[in-house]
């Protein structure tokens, strides 16, 4: 039954939905469905294996370039850009956490932030190329010139969504069947206590490993799907807060649930745009996501996607009671009344 739920609800979203919305909430959904992924991959990363990560959105930036310097320098056919950016990005983002590996905790959560701080400083000190022919070009407009180019079945903002969510299925189930199998068993007993693990015999370098790759990857294919939604990319695309933000985020709904990386896309996207559209001040989010983070340390540590149905649950054996209750009350008055 759960199985014919979550397929009944990708199928609305897919064909459905769409129809429902003008092309700026789509493209708002889109945005939705990229972060998604970047926000699945950290909590592999945080809420399966324990690595803290403050720079997400750094490695982001990172798998945003490569694809749109493979979109521009190249002919190759989409999906094969966005496999060379994920596979391109996993690389890097080996290189730069390999060195972090033997941290933990709020070590490498610092670690890892200063090296989104080093990563953007970069970027923005060498002009990294985002626009114009072969691999160096770069352009300072903002609209105009040469852009990166689309999926020849998704030019439309409907079709690039639809193109996008079915991108977002395959990195969920991607990671969902490492959570499920060996990897998975290994991470959660790395997370428990890593000489425990280390005395069952698990590698923990080699899983470590495993799960920065993969979150890496899914990140780079997110970034890819980014370079491709927006045409062109610039530094101020990818503050260094948002890794904070990202983390908040995913906290909220759920780090130890690949469905709290879900919830996570939601709030990290779609909030700032319903903030934006009703008027209200942007920096009014930075105090939903204090609240929020305040709300998950104290009542509900496993986030939203766990508290939620729990709340559910309650409330309706709250109403049950009370219908009960009522009835109960109806029928002592109705045989009262009779003769």
């Amino acid at each position: 039954m759960r199985g014919i739920v979550i397929a009944g609800l990708f199928a609305f979203a897919l064909l459905v939905l769409p129809g429902m919305l003008s092309d700026y909430w789509t493209d708002v959904s889109t945005n939705v469905g990229i972060y998604t992924i970047v926000a699945v991959g950290l909590c592999v990363l945080m809420g399966r294996v324990g690595l803290v990560s403050l720079g997400q959105v750094a490695l982001l930036a990172i798998g945003g370039w490569v694809g749109a310097r493979l979109l521009f320098a190249t002919g190759l056919p989409f999906p094969i850009v966005l496999l060379m950016t994920g596979l391109i990005t996993m690389v890097i983002g080996i290189i730069i956490g390999l060195p972090a590996l033997r941290l933990s905790g709020l070590d490498l959560a610092l670690i890892t932030l200063m090296l989104a701080g080093a990563i953007s400083v970069v970027i923005a000190a060498t002009d990294f190329p985002n626009g114009g022919g072969g691999f160096l070009g770069h352009t300072e407009a903002a609209s105009g010139g040469t852009s990166a180019r689309r999926p020849a079945l998704a030019h439309s903002v409907t079709g690039f969504y639809r193109y996008t969510l079915v991108v977002v299925a395959l990195m969920f189930l991607l990671a969902l069947v490492h959570v499920r199998g060996r990897p998975g068993r290994a991470w959660a007993a790395i997370r428990q206590s890593e000489p425990a693990a280390l005395a069952a015999g698990i590698n923990v370098t080699v899983y470590k490993l495993w799960a920065l790759a993969l979150a890496s990857f899914m990140t780079g294919v997110a970034g890819g799907l980014l370079a491709s939604d927006v045409g062109k990319l610039f530094n101020l695309q990818f503050p260094i807060q948002d890794n904070i933000s990202l983390l908040a985020v995913c906290l909220m709904g759920g780090i130890y649930s690949l469905w709290g990386g879900l919830l996570a896309g939601i709030l990290f996207k779609l909030l700032p745009a319903l903030l934006n559209n009703w008027g209200l001040p942007p920096d009014l989010l930075t105090i939903i996501f204090g609240v929020g983070i305040l709300q998950v340390l104290l009542t509900a540590p496993a986030g939203l996607v766990d508290q939620f149905p729990k709340d559910m649950a309650k409330l309706g054996r709250l109403i049950r009671r009370l219908v009960g209750r009522v009835s109960g009350r109806v029928a002592d008055t109705d045989t009262a009344r009779s003769p």
